[in-house]
């Protein structure tokens, strides 16, 4: 699988890496649903085993579980198939109640960084990211500089080799710049999530800052596997079912034929609806990788493909009617990607 550069980082990365949100589990508020401990091992290993060579979690995912998985799967690989390992922080939680705040106080992120380092068994954090500016979303963000002041902090005493930010906008990542080398941003991005690319790929592209794609599948509404009936049965305990509009009408019916057209694409070159929306966000020059969930070995080959496979004009034009209105919807305010 080919290699893109990550901003200034001293590390390349493959076009498609692993997200762990998914396999998180259940019991806490952005759960997915109840998942199996071993056929989330399954899939980062065999992910692994197939080229990507990057996972991306962050210590809220399940409030520490999916670090903890990513931790094992560092024990169970070869050195030499090491994946880079990505993780987030700025959401906290209360261990006695299981609710989620934010903090950007030097002190936590230092505390957020130790305790990352522990679950993940490992020495060195690859990209170390800021989850949120602010949370909720909008809210205050004036802790920002003392934030990325400790991150860098740790970047020198070899804690983190690298620093990105997430769900930052131009003008907040303009204040990370001042404050020490930024290598990348994480922002959602998908056919159905459209801002990023008004302002943040294009000064992204500019001041050289790798771009990591989230939601390119849109929480799995972009895969090809999702219906009607599969959404509504849907557990309670998964978010998506009553807090994203896009499963909802009256977005649902327009994004289930987004996927058909998806759909139509990929059978023409042997490929998956979901390789066919992965390749529609890696089609920018401003996108070194993309975030793809799978929750067992089984949905990883259908991903992949997306490294590889180009969308030629025709079918750029192709998509284009099925495309929303404007520039897509903002993921819900709340939501901890």
């Amino acid at each position: 699988m080919q290699q893109n550069k990550l901003g200034n980082a001293d590390f390349t990365i493959s076009p498609v890496g692993l997200g762990t949100w998914a396999i998180a589990g259940a019991g806490w508020e952005f759960g997915w649903g109840a998942q199996d401990d071993a056929e989330s091992l399954a899939a980062l290993e065999y992910a692994v085993e197939r080229g990507v060579n990057w996972i991306d979690t962050a210590a809220v995912y399940g409030l520490g579980h999916a670090e903890e998985i990513v931790g094992q799967l560092l024990r169970r690989v070869p050195a030499s198939r090491r994946p880079l390992v990505f993780t987030k922080g700025s959401l906290v939680w209360d261990p006695a109640t299981r609710q989620i705040s934010h903090s950007l106080a030097p002190d936590s992120l230092a505390r957020e960084i130790d305790e990352s380092l522990r679950r993940l068994r490992t020495e060195t954090i690859d990209l170390y990211q800021i989850h949120w500016p602010a949370f909720p979303a909008g809210g205050p963000d004036d802790g920002i500089e003392a934030a990325l002041a400790a991150v860098d902090k740790a970047r020198k005493q070899g804690k983190v080799r690298a620093i990105g930010v997430s769900n930052f906008d131009v003008a907040q990542l303009k204040r990370a710049q001042a404050v020490t080398d930024i290598d990348s941003l994480q922002p959602p991005y998908s056919a159905l999530m459209r801002e990023a690319e008004s302002d943040i790929l294009p000064f992204c592209e500019q001041t050289n800052t790798g771009i990591i794609a989230y939601s390119t599948l849109q929480s799995g509404l972009l895969s090809g596997a999702m219906t009607r009936e599969r959404i509504a049965s849907l557990p309670d305990d998964d978010w998506r079912k009553f807090r994203s509009p896009d499963f909802k009408e009256p977005r649902l019916t327009r994004n289930l034929a987004l996927v058909e057209t998806f759909r139509r694409i990929g059978e023409r070159h042997g490929l998956s609806p979901a390789a066919v929306a992965i390749a529609w966000v890696l089609r920018q020059p401003a996108v070194s990788g993309a975030i793809v969930g799978a929750r067992r070995p089984a949905q990883i080959d259908g991903l992949l493909g997306a490294a590889e496979f180009r969308l030629s004009e025709d079918e750029l034009t192709e998509i284009v009617p099925f495309l929303p209105e404007g520039m897509g919807t903002n993921v819900p305010e709340a939501a901890a990607s």
